[in-house]
């Protein structure tokens, strides 16, 4: 009877290293990079997003029409040339991501800071300008 069951081998010293090489995708929905926790205090909010391996060098904040973007960048130039790679995958990392804070945010009025693989943004909260129904009256 065939086995619908794939079978590991837990014993293999070469775990994946040239299988699967162009089959894995390389953008997933369950990608964990810069996981973020939104707090609302009670003059703002606060960002902390986790950006383990870059520096406070590689971080960069932006804020157009209303979008804070965070982009983190890394490349790696290692040349050694007494060293044949067969495989190099941590020679260059990116992502970016964005949230919309309204287009009465400036750029003075966010603050950030980094330690530890941690970045923080502070957005203070905007009046809420609602603006109320008129009525017109009859005549």
């Amino acid at each position: 009877m065939n086995s619908l069951i794939k079978r590991n081998n837990d014993l293999s010293i070469f775990d994946d290293f040239f299988d699967g090489f162009f089959s894995k995708p390389l953008i997933s929905g369950s990608t964990p990079l810069m996981k973020t926790d939104i707090k609302e205090v009670e003059n703002g909010y606060e960002l902390e997003l986790d950006v383990p391996g870059f520096g406070k060098e590689d971080i960069k904040i932006s804020l157009e029409k209303g979008y804070l973007t965070v982009e983190v960048k890394k490349e790696e130039n290692k040349e050694n040339k007494d060293v044949r790679y067969l495989r190099q995958e941590r020679v260059y990392s990116s992502c970016a991501r964005s949230f919309f804070v309204g287009d009465d945010i400036a750029e003075a009025d966010i603050k950030a800071g980094y330690d530890k693989g941690v970045l923080s943004l502070f957005i203070p909260k905007q009046g809420t300008n609602v603006k109320q129904k008129k009525y017109i009256a009859i005549e």
